[in-house]
């Protein structure tokens, strides 16, 4: 009966243990590992990025000189063409009938002025004899005036047929990219009807609206960078040529970017992507990673100068070793990076990675710098 009371006891005084030692764990505090990184770098500048769509900066429109009937035509949207191709022909049976008919009014006319030459001679010859009168000479001389007319207006009507018999192919004024064609095989055309439009291969252009803001932050001449969205990895150069003084609607200027470069990828109507650098308010801002905000991605990418963002960061505080909730303002984005331009000093240090499930004056372990 002893040893059983002692089995007992014994029993007892380990459960009692073992829930002191589960109290004590579940109320000892976690300490998180902390990651973050350093408030060091600089900058002076934000970018801004604008949607668009790659325009060539001029479209020539080509036509026939002449009317006509349009022959076979094997021309399409985005053929490339250099600069004397033949781009459309018309049928040239009926301007030879009339370089034809043109040459036998030649001949008729000629014929006329010779004989019309020839009458007024011999009725001088006879007036000086006075055999005739004033009179018929004076009208043979006008026969004569009008006939040397006519065979002139003659000889320029057959120089223009057979200068039209010359006009019956178009061909491209320039190296380019055909843009449209507005005329089908075998319809007649009229002299400057439209019948394709080209663009030159070398000169591109991009035209968006932008705010009030950033108008007044533009002036002509101001560099750019360009990027293909279908070719990220091609980048060009560009510049502000234009800046519209009236806004198309309400508070929407025009503004047109010309490409400074060149590339052989580019064809009009391809989706870019503008960016445009701005300087930071304050004059400049520490550069940092979106993961030190709350909510990763949840930043307006339209923060600027004139339009700042307030946010909240963590920093940590090396002497009670804990996060302290601070408000930041931001400046800018550039990249993947923002830009806060007040609320921090050089050398804090700011959680960069589970920032969400952080609290103000939370205890923390700082994690070493990854290498």
């Amino acid at each position: 009966m002893k040893k059983t009371w002692l089995l007992l006891a014994g029993s007892l005084l380990l459960t009692a243990c073992q829930d002191s030692e589960s109290e004590n764990t579940a109320t000892a505090p976690v300490v998180r590992g902390l990651k973050t990184v350093l408030v060091e770098d600089q900058e002076r500048t934000t970018v801004r990025r604008f949607p668009s769509v790659l325009q060539p900066a001029e479209v020539t429109t080509v036509s026939f000189e002449i009317a006509g009937k349009m022959g076979a035509m094997d021309l399409k949207v985005g053929q490339v063409v250099k600069k004397g191709d033949v781009l459309a022909s018309v049928d040239p049976r009926s301007l030879e009938i009339q370089v034809e008919s043109a040459e036998a009014a030649v001949t008729q006319a000629q014929a006329s002025a010779t004989n019309a030459a020839a009458s007024l001679e011999r009725l001088t010859t006879l007036l000086e004899k006075k055999v005739t009168t004033r009179a018929k000479v004076d009208d043979a001389q006008a026969q004569a005036t009008a006939s040397a007319a006519a065979l002139a207006q003659a000889v320029k009507q057959l120089e223009n047929a057979k200068e039209n018999l010359l006009k019956t192919n178009l061909t491209s004024p320039i190296d380019g990219i055909v843009n449209s064609v507005t005329v089908e095989p075998f319809s007649n055309v009229s002299p400057g009807a439209p019948v394709a439009t080209l663009y030159r291969t070398d000169g591109f252009e991009i035209s968006f609206s932008v705010s009030y803001e950033v108008i007044q932050q533009l002036a002509v001449g101001k560099r750019v960078s360009v990027r293909l969205a279908d070719n990220p990895t091609i980048v060009l150069a560009g510049a502000v040529t234009e800046l519209g003084s009236r806004a198309d609607t309400v508070s929407s200027f025009p503004l047109v970017i010309s490409l400074s470069e060149g590339n052989p990828a580019l064809k009009a109507g391809m989706a870019v992507e503008v960016s445009i650098e701005f300087p930071v308010a304050n004059g400049s801002g520490f550069l940092l990673p979106l993961t030190i905000l709350p909510l990763v991605g949840q930043i307006d990418e339209n923060a600027g100068p004139n339009r700042p963002a307030n946010t909240t960061v963590y920093v940590y505080d090396e002497a009670s070793q804990t996060v302290k909730k601070t408000d930041v303002t931001i400046g800018g984005v550039r990249e993947n990076q923002i830009i806060i331009v007040d609320g921090l000093k050089p050398g804090d240090r700011v959680a960069s990675a589970g920032v969400s499930f952080l609290r103000d004056g939370q205890k923390v372990k700082l994690l070493p710098d990854e290498k």
